[in-house]
């Protein structure tokens, strides 16, 4: 068996007037993530992780910001033609384990539903996915509540 495993980072700015986007869940809250597409943070890490654990290189390589078609897109599209595309060169995904750097809002009454979303998404058990959430204490820019971060390993197997 092959096994191989892929590190994701992503960072996004949040402003008024936009729907908060984390693992496929829509997040009330005053602000929302800006990015060219619908800025799930949470699945562009995944993306990112899984395309690099295959050696297909990264989010932005196959879904371009400067592509009109990409606009507003949900990302749980995105995430669906990732997966197509590891598993077309013969890899499935293992596990996932990930971090939410937000300062508000809290997100543990709603990592149960991303962690459906992406499982489903990804065709593994909801116990293969790991969301973490933490705040920075308040330092730096996700403390200053002007952006969010996250992280993601993934194990990919073929």
């Amino acid at each position: 068996m092959k096994v191989r495993v892929g590190l994701g980072y992503d960072v996004h700015k949040l402003v008024k007037d936009r729907d908060l986007w984390i693992g496929g869940v829509n997040i009330p809250h005053e602000k929302g993530a800006l990015g060219h597409s619908d800025a799930d943070v949470l699945l562009h890490v995944i993306c990112d992780a899984l395309l690099g654990a295959a050696d297909l290189r990264d989010i932005g390589f196959h879904f371009p910001d400067t592509d009109p078609k990409y606009k507003n897109v949900d990302s749980k599209l995105l995430l669906k033609e990732v997966i197509r595309l590891i598993r077309e060169k013969g890899f499935d995904v293992g596990n996932i384990d990930s971090t939410v750097c937000l300062q508000r809002p809290k997100l543990a009454l709603y990592i149960p539903e991303m962690k459906k979303v992406i499982a489903e998404l990804c065709g593994i058990e909801q116990g293969d996915v790991s969301i973490k959430a933490t705040t920075t204490e308040r330092l730096g820019f996700v403390g200053k509540e002007e952006g969010i971060s996250a992280y993601a390993v993934v194990l990919i197997q073929a």
